[in-house]
């Protein structure tokens, strides 16, 4: 397996741990405020084999706490179960971040205990992913991927980047509702000073959501889940 990049170091990525994040290349969505553009395009910033990966690992045993594996879309990628199997043989607790749109790949993961915790972001109401993906019946896809995560899941997150026009309150109140009862909803604001997949996207207009509007974005959700927060 070729990956695209690689993080050796982060504080931020895998909630409580020091964590090293792989990047794989390819995504089957399309979101415009995307700041992976060069992964979403299936593109390789870098070429990195997994044998420099597991070398890496094997070295930082015992300073590690945890791995993530990211993109892109990972669960596109042919070689992610033995990227993951390779990872937990070292003994690291692996989180897997994902769309959510192949829910058939995820419960095989979780089936074979691959993956320790997982965080799937959630772009808009599932009615509403026309601007994401034009696939048809993936609203189902996503529904079945949710179920999936809230039941076997040993820890998760779901996620929502909030840019506009995208983010309202009524667009979070709806997703949270979908995900009733899950033990953490976290809001994201958008970057403004990143490149995006599509380049005027944060040109034509200001997509930030104000600091005021995400504390009632938090207050909409909040009742629908154990926790909500923004990060």
């Amino acid at each position: 397996m070729i990956l695209a990049g690689f993080q050796k170091n982060s504080f931020i990525d895998y909630p409580g741990r020091i964590s090293c994040v792989l990047f794989t290349s390819g995504c089957n969505f399309a979101c415009p405020y995307c700041h992976n553009a060069q992964l979403a395009r299936g593109e390789y910033p870098a070429r990195i084999e997994l044998t420099q990966v597991t070398a890496f690992l094997e070295s930082r045993r015992g300073l590690l706490e945890g791995v993530v594996v990211t993109g892109g879309e990972p669960t596109l990628s042919p070689g992610l179960f033995d990227l993951c199997r390779s990872v937990k043989s070292m003994g690291y607790p692996l989180k897997l971040d994902t769309n959510g749109s192949r829910p058939a790949v995820l419960r095989r993961l979780l089936n074979q205990r691959l993956v320790d915790f997982v965080a799937m972001d959630i772009k808009a109401p599932l009615g509403d992913y026309r601007p994401f993906s034009p696939e048809r019946g993936i609203g189902d896809k996503l529904t079945a991927s949710i179920g999936l995560i809230m039941e076997a899941a040993p820890a998760y997150e779901f996620r929502t980047t909030c840019a506009a026009p995208f983010a309202t309150e009524a667009a979070i109140k709806a997703i949270a509702a979908t995900i009733e009862g899950a033990a953490r909803y976290v809001l994201q604001p958008f970057n403004p000073k990143a490149a995006c997949l599509e380049p005027a996207f944060n040109r034509r207009q200001d997509p930030s959501i104000p600091a005021a509007e995400m504390q009632r974005f938090k207050t909409a959700a909040a009742c629908y889940v154990q926790r909500c927060l923004i990060r």
